[in-house]
């Protein structure tokens, strides 16, 4: 069965698209990653994503619907598609059954990681990266982890694009262009709403739940 996995930045969405990817065996999609990939093919179609993007325009629906056909119609996809973000808009939405129809498919689960603007913006600005391993940290929620981290807390730095204002713009536009998406999935006997506050392998745990049913 395909799943929609929604969240906004900063709800850990990836982190759990990537377990599921592991423990279930599932082929992530997010546009973002098609587009980039058809530009490294090298392609007719990723020359023309390549110079839309380069002059700031926007890539058409059609071009992306494009695209999700040649992962919904690849035998080695077949219902095993997490739609990472994806559909964006109610059009997207629609036009995402269509295909999905079209091929015999189906989406089986939308879950919708909830989470608040103000715990979004502490993962966010409390986020720090050592420059020595790697490991993230968050200022918030793992005091006593930077203290006994290993390199030293001085190695653990703020990313300079984690910025408030940008955070906060990303997130608001975020949920403002996709509540219409929600309102069109929620009616659905297999939506799921799940704390995306939690611990992380709680969350986990719940989605493991939801795909075993």
């Amino acid at each position: 069965m395909n799943i929609i996995l929604f969240g906004p930045p900063g709800a850990g969405k990836g982190t759990q698209a990537q377990f599921i990817v592991k423990k279930h065996n599932y082929f992530q999609l997010s546009t973002g990653n098609l587009l980039r990939n058809e530009v490294k093919l090298n392609t007719e179609l990723g020359s023309e994503i390549e110079e839309l993007i380069s002059n700031g325009k926007f890539v058409s629906d059609e071009i992306v619907n494009k695209l999700l056909k040649q992962s919904i119609t690849n035998l080695k996809f077949r219902d095993r598609i997490i739609f990472d973000g994806y559909p964006r808009n109610v059009e997207q939405a629609i036009n995402l059954e269509i295909i999905l129809n079209e091929f015999n498919q189906s989406i089986g689960h939308t879950i919708f990681l909830n989470v608040s603007r103000d715990i979004i913006e502490k993962r966010i600005m409390g986020r720090m990266t050592c420059d020595i391993c790697n490991m993230t940290l968050n200022a918030y929620f793992n005091k006593k982890e930077i203290e006994l981290h290993p390199c030293g807390a001085e190695h653990l730095k703020k990313r300079k694009d984690d910025n408030l204002e940008v955070v906060i713009a990303r997130y608001d536009t975020y949920m403002t262009a996709t509540k219409p998406v929600l309102d069109f999935y929620i009616k659905n006997s297999n939506f799921t709403e799940i704390d995306g506050a939690d611990e992380i392998g709680q969350i986990t745990n719940k989605i493991n739940d939801i795909l075993k049913v």
